[in-house]
């Protein structure tokens, strides 16, 4: 299987999957428990952090984690980590809005 995987070039793909697939036996039950992998491209492994308190605790421990996805995948396979916080909720409605104003404040008095 392994031949046949070298003879096609799927390492590459292979490498990507193993990313989400392995990402709890990478950084660890607690981490991945708090923490999801959404894309991985050209080396780069985005991750979506539950909170901005993990978002900076991954930030931290992105080279470590860097390391051992090379270890785990193959060198080279992961250059760098990029951490997103949770996503937070909109003002802004529609096609117009004022631009320069006070932001939500602005409707309630």
């Amino acid at each position: 299987m392994a031949e046949l995987v070298n003879q096609q070039g799927w390492t590459d793909q292979l490498a990507a999957q193993r990313v989400f697939t392995d990402w709890a036996g990478v950084v660890g039950p607690d981490i991945a428990q708090h923490s999801t992998v959404e894309g991985y491209a050209d080396t780069i492994v985005h991750v979506r952090a539950a909170s901005t308190a993990w978002k900076r605790e991954l930030q931290l421990l992105a080279p470590r984690i860097v390391a051992r996805l090379n270890d785990e995948l193959g060198q080279g396979s992961v250059t760098r980590i990029e951490v997103r916080g949770p996503e937070t909720p909109t003002w802004r409605h529609g096609k117009r809005t004022v631009r320069g104003g006070r932001g939500p404040r602005d409707t309630y008095g």
